[in-house]
């Protein structure tokens, strides 16, 4: 994306939003301190806390319930201490799901023999795509293979919640409760009146590909044919997957649940407005229960609980913990290692949760070197970002392909664009069928704001040596020159792209032409046209490196490289699973409510950050980003 220098009505926009974020920083981090020397004084005068101690042995007939309150990711966004207050505090705002830890727990409770069953509480789960739902719906479709139940339970469920309650043997709803399936839907805001009409700001677009969309919202006021083309196009197929997908675990008639959304008006007025009802009679549940007939029904099929608890169960933390705890280390064996990229791509060092050109290389070098690691699988689940960050990546890949240890990527959710771009040379890629990637696109973006200084009486007017001194200052009218100057980098950038996927993946930059020029494709569709080797998820992708390192199965372990826990974290996590601990967070009242409200920004915010330039930073810059997420 061609970015230059702010105007003063950008930099006064993006200055107040900063101001914003940097006092919710300073509270937050002030109430911290305080939250801490509270701790430590009680831990100075014997109040709290001792260690945990061990684990205690489950029992026979337990539950294993999977709370999954909170967002699934690939990798925690937040900080360590952060989500040791909340597991503390037990509040569950801003909560993060590892889908590593969901699969590790569900696979290990396959074999466990004092795991009688799994209850999934869906409330709150949250998930930004497909494919990651895809990979732990096969993790509950294993676990059932192995003779015990599955239940799922929610007081109301959005499609994406009963996709995983779909699997279960039974599925229970509230009585007030609803399931509510409406399809897939993507939508943006557009500011071309708002900047161009109403403040007067001039928004030009360069890009290669009618299908590169990603800029559209700042010169249009709603969607280009192309976009609603080549949105519905992989969206259809994603939908259709889903309503197979769930027909088939429900073992509904085909068509049954797209006459029930189609008619759904006509059916919810026949229920008289009873969504519970419409979906017992839909058969999309098996029965309506309280959550103390919920409780009373696992305490009859299991055994009663200890510690007031109505039946015997352990929770996702506890069992993990047990999981981790019991697991064998194969000393001085061989690994795969994985490396997550989450998140957008940016340069420099990142935290987790965006991917840095610098930090996510680093990561990369690391395994590379390791002696023990003998084959690396790229996790990537990114819209893209800035292009330089993604070659950095890249060039890191092509190096431990030819270190000689083979390079295997798995697609989550999203590897679209720059996700793309340093997934491409891989030996082999896998993807879920509803992946969304492709998005093999440059576009770039040059906001100027004459006009709308010219409003309030403010003129831009000097000399330069040379044509070129000042003709990328905002302040000033683009000249056609410069644009075509812009314009002839980004058809650089674009043909440094499909040249770079034609050699990655044995083709022609004139065939890869074809399958590019920005269109989004599922992971099905890309398959079909050469962009992914294979579908399959993580697991999949982790055996496919082992087996191109020549490794033997059960000889090797899977290692995820990533920034260390530091030993204050590791330690402030042990304590935050005291009870003591807990107590003593949930008494500080009103603190912890600050503490764990976390700084947010809005779409809007989002969005009038690509057109800002970092400080420093080249007057023009190729984006290879989408916007094509769900």
């Amino acid at each position: 994306m061609s970015e230059l220098r702010p105007n003063p009505f950008w930099s006064f926009l993006v200055g107040f939003g900063r101001f914003i974020n940097f006092a919710n920083h300073l509270v937050f981090n002030v109430v911290m301190i305080s939250l801490l020397f509270l701790i430590l004084l009680a831990i100075g005068t014997g109040f709290a806390v001792k260690s945990g101690g061990s684990l205690h042995p489950l029992q026979d007939k337990t539950a294993l319930v999977l709370d999954l309150k909170g967002t699934l990711v690939e990798q925690y966004t937040s900080a360590p201490i952060e989500r040791a207050l909340a597991q503390a505090s037990g509040d569950d705002q801003g909560r993060e799901l590892q889908q590593r830890d969901l699969v590790a727990v569900i696979a290990a409770a396959r074999s466990d023999d004092h795991i009688q069953r799994i209850v999934l509480l869906t409330d709150g789960f949250e998930v930004s795509g497909f494919a990651a739902l895809g990979e732990l719906a096969t993790a509950l479709r294993e676990f059932k293979k192995s003779g015990k139940q599955l239940l799922a339970y929610g007081t109301s469920m959005d499609q994406k919640q009963y996709y995983l309650a779909a699997q279960a043997d039974e599925i229970y709803l509230d009585p007030d409760g609803g399931v509510l399936l409406e399809g897939l839907g993507r939508y943006r805001l557009y500011y071309r009146e708002a900047l161009q009409d109403k403040l007067g700001v001039d928004v030009h677009l360069f890009r290669v590909g009618e299908y590169k969309s990603a800029a559209e919202p700042y010169i249009l006021d709603a969607a280009s044919p192309e976009s609603r083309e080549a949105d519905l196009f992989w969206m259809n197929d994603l939908w259709q997957r889903y309503l197979g997908e769930v027909s088939e675990a429900r073992k509904l008639a085909p068509g049954a649940l797209s006459s029930l959304i189609a008619d759904m008006p006509n059916r919810l007025t026949a229920a008289k407005g009873d969504l519970a009802q419409l979906a017992l009679g839909a058969k999309l549940i098996d029965g309506l229960k309280t959550s103390h007939d919920m409780e009373t029904l696992l305490a009859q099929r299991g055994a009663a609980g200890e510690d007031g608890d109505s039946f015997r169960q352990v929770d996702l933390a506890t069992y993990l913990a047990q999981v981790r705890g019991s697991g064998l280390r194969l000393d001085s064996k061989s690994q795969v290692a994985v490396v997550v990229a989450q998140g957008e791509i940016a340069d420099g060092k990142q935290p987790q949760g965006t991917v840095g050109g610098e930090s996510t290389a680093d990561l990369i070098r690391q395994a590379r070197e390791d002696g023990q690691v003998k084959a690396l699988v790229l996790r990537v689940d990114s819209p893209g970002g800035s292009a330089f960050p993604s070659e950095q990546i890249r060039r890191e890949i092509a190096l431990t392909k030819e270190a000689g240890k083979p390079v295997v990527v798995s697609m989550g959710n999203l590897a679209a664009s720059g996700g793309y771009w340093i997934s491409m040379n891989a030996d082999r890629i896998y993807a879920d069928p509803s992946t969304i990637t492709g998005s093999i696109g440059i576009y770039g973006l040059f906001a100027n704001a004459p006009r709308a200084l010219a409003k309030i009486g403010v003129h831009s007017d000097g000399v330069g040596t040379t044509p070129w001194a000042g003709a990328f200052d905002p302040t000033r009218a683009l000249d056609p020159q410069a644009g075509q100057m812009i314009q002839s980098v980004i058809d650089h950038g674009y043909a440094q792209f499909i040249g770079k996927v034609a050699a990655a993946r044995g083709s022609t930059p004139e065939a890869i032409d074809k399958i590019a020029r920005g269109r989004v494709w599922s992971g099905a569709q890309a398959k079909e046209r050469g962009l992914v080797d294979e579908l399959g998820g993580l697991a999949a992708a982790q055996t496919e490196a082992a087996k191109l390192a020549r490794l033997e199965a059960g000889n090797y372990e899977v290692q995820y490289i990533e920034k260390p826990m530091g030993a204050f974290d590791k330690w402030f996590m042990d304590l935050s699973r005291n009870s003591r601990m807990a107590a003593l967070v949930r008494e500080l009242g009103p603190f912890q409510s600050l503490l764990l409200t976390q700084p947010s920004g809005a779409q809007l915010q989002h969005d009038l950050s690509w057109l800002q330039v970092p400080r420093g930073a080249m007057p023009v810059r190729a984006l290879a980003h989408c916007f094509c997420g769900l």
